[in-house]
């Protein structure tokens, strides 16, 4: 590394969003964190000494306004980290219509990439989206009804938004990387966060709060191990555009619906469409 970059981190108030905020700043690069709870996300900035931004995912405008305060205070961004991500349990429905899990996930980072797409392609920039091994599990996509309206479940859901994080990938890169912007996806390993700590679901809580289930998990610094390399290193050399990762190898097994380049042209336009 030889300059500093500007990198902006949602999902940044703790877990892996801090650790890598944290990495990233103690490297030397101009980091800009972004978190839902006011109270955590001043903690986290004040700790490290970085400028912070308030957003809640579940509603739409805090995006829209996320990204004009965005593009306003950084007339570069090398880096957008789309890391704030959840899995809830009981159907719920934001202020904006959708399915609280896919909004979370999904809708929001894609609106905020696409808000601060001139910006990024001015840059050169990296986007990265934090995705999981949870994809693997998704079930087939259907584009129709990607608030799961029909087939609801709180990790189908999740997992189905997991898909899209890399789908969004595959599509962002073959729109953009011609215009010098890069894309990746990375699975950050079983962590032991918050993450999940707020679901609904028996299961998902009992993984995340039981003593003996979080002993088997990485820590939040692991974690953000993957994210802070590819923030800081180089596409095309120590990586490639377009591509999911794990344990920073492009992932060996994933959802085979992953590289279905006609499903990723048609969930951008279907996210597109939804949007308007």
């Amino acid at each position: 590394m030889t300059e500093g970059k500007t990198i902006v981190v949602t999902g940044a108030s703790d877990g892996i969003g801090a650790a890598a905020a944290r990495m990233l700043h103690r490297d030397g690069h101009r980091v800009a964190i972004v978190g839902r709870s006011p109270q955590k996300t001043r903690a986290v900035a004040a700790e490290i000494g970085v400028d912070h931004y308030v957003a809640d995912f579940t509603r739409l405008d805090d995006v829209r306004e996320l990204a004009g305060e965005l593009s306003t205070a950084y007339p570069r961004i090398d880096v957008l980290a789309n890391n704030a991500g959840g899995v809830f349990g009981d159907r719920a429905k934001t202020a904006d219509g959708f399915e609280r899990t896919f909004q979370i996930n999904h809708l929001a980072p894609f609106l905020l990439t696409k808000l601060l797409t001139d910006t990024l392609v001015a840059s050169n920039a990296t986007v990265i989206q934090t995705s999981s091994v949870g994809a693997r599990m998704a079930d087939t996509l259907d584009v129709d009804d990607l608030d799961h309206d029909r087939n609801f479940g709180p990790v189908r859901v999740y997992n189905a938004a997991k898909l899209e994080n890399i789908l969004f990938t595959r599509e962002l890169h073959r729109r953009y990387h011609s215009h010098g912007l890069s894309a990746a996806a990375f699975h950050p390993g079983n962590v032991a966060t918050s993450f999940g700590t707020r679901s609904e679901s028996r299961l998902m809580r009992f993984i995340t709060t039981n003593r003996i289930t979080r002993a088997m998990l990485t820590t939040p610094e692991k974690g953000a191990d993957q994210l802070a390399w590819l923030a800081e290193s180089r596409p095309g050399v120590e990586w490639e555009s377009g591509t999911y990762y794990e344990k920073r190898r492009p992932a060996k097994r994933t959802n085979r619906q992953a590289d279905d380049a006609v499903l990723a042209r048609r969930l951008w336009d279907r996210s597109e469409e939804l949007l308007r």
